[in-house]
Parts: structure tokens; sequence; C-alpha cells
């Protein structure tokens, strides 16, 4: 349903248009405010539903039960080959990105890696897919 979602209708094109670059996109005609507006909604109506579960799943709604999952989503997304410029991915190499990660990381506690470190090899790994974009755009 999400793949669909930005590339079928004319919003999904003006979605990846805006995030690649928003001033050509600007030219092109595409009202930013507009896209941005829907872009950062459904980003919070998603971010909410996630809590949501989060809370139902722990039973309790700890603000902190979340801390360090950012540098889990941005691992997955650089990945799965969302370029950190903007305008380039798909949800599915997010998905396989996801996937990816969590097999590094439990590959990471069955070798017995401190867990302390591993926020370092997973920061690596972010370094070793932003270099393999930088050098595919070249």
């Amino acid at each position: 349903l999400c793949p669909l979602f930005l590339t079928r209708p004319v919003w999904g094109y003006q979605i990846y248009a805006v995030g690649g670059n928003e001033q050509a996109a600007a030219l092109a005609g595409i009202d930013v405010r507009r896209i941005k507006l829907l872009v950062y909604s459904l980003s919070g109506l998603l971010s909410a539903v996630g809590g949501i579960l989060m809370t139902a799943r722990l039973g309790v709604a700890a603000p902190t039960a979340a801390l360090g999952y950012e540098l889990d989503v941005i691992a997955a997304a650089v990945i799965g080959g969302t370029s950190l410029m903007g305008g380039e991915g798909t949800i599915l190499g997010v998905l396989i990105g996801a996937a990816i990660m969590q097999v590094i990381r439990n590959g990471l506690v069955l070798m017995g890696f401190p867990a302390y470190w591993q926020p370092a090899a997973i920061g690596a790994v972010i370094i070793v897919a932003i270099m393999v974009d930088q050098l595919r755009r070249r």
C-alpha cells in the first residue's frame, strides 16, 4: 500500500520532487508548502500510531521507552538505499534495511559484542552505507 502511495498518485511524485530539490520543485509549479504540510502531518500521525502500539506492547507509557531507536531508524533507511541528500529511496528498501539492521544487531549479540559498543558498530555501518551512496552518485 505504501509503495503505491509514493509511486502512483501525483502527490507521491511531488513528495519525491520536494525531497530531491525544493527550489526546483517550486519552479516546476509544485505547492511546496502544501506538500511539506502533508508529509509532516503524515509523519506525526504515524509517529502517534507507533507510540500507541509501543505503549500497548509495553503496558506502560514510558517517555524513554524508544530511546536510542533514532540511530536504528537512520541506519535502516540509509542501508535500504535512501539518500541523506533526499529525493531517493523506497519503502521496500527501508524494510530490507531494517531487516539487515536486526540481523546485524542479533549477530553482534550472538558474538558476545559488548552492548555499549553496538551503537559504534551500527554507526560504522551507516558510514559505510553513506560512502557507498556517494560512490554510486559519482
